[in-house]
């Protein structure tokens, strides 16, 4: 009952930019902590950041100082801003959501991923 979908991802050189995006839509209630993790090939998926429903942030040592995640809790959507983009970047990246149903369930849900790729 409740969907992900994220969009930004793309080829960028060392030292761009890009800025991803997610929508949660369905039978909503309440969205707690939203965040973005990334998978590289033959590696798990970590976290990347976080953001809880009170606006306070984490962020993976990695990206610390490059990445900016932000919410809007009326539109249900959450940025990821990244910035210096190196190679050891890249991977898929996937929006996640703690998030409870209007009836009653409470849930982590997914976005369906999305390639980023930094590059020469």
């Amino acid at each position: 009952q409740v969907q992900l979908v994220e969009s930004g991802g793309g080829l960028v050189q060392p030292g761009g930019s890009l800025r991803l995006s997610c929508a949660a839509s369905g039978s909503i209630f309440r969205i707690n902590t939203m965040g973005w993790y990334r998978q590289a090939p033959g590696k798990p998926r970590d976290v990347v950041a976080a953001i809880t429903s009170g606006g306070s942030t984490n962020y993976a040592d990695s990206v610390k100082g490059r990445f900016t995640i932000s919410r809007d809790n009326a539109k249900n959507t959450w940025n990821l801003q990244m910035n210096s983009l190196k190679p050891e970047d890249t991977a898929v990246y996937y929006c996640n959501a703690d998030i409870w149903t209007v009836y009653g369930r409470q849930y982590d849900y997914w976005g369906q991923g999305t390639q980023v790729t930094v590059s020469s």
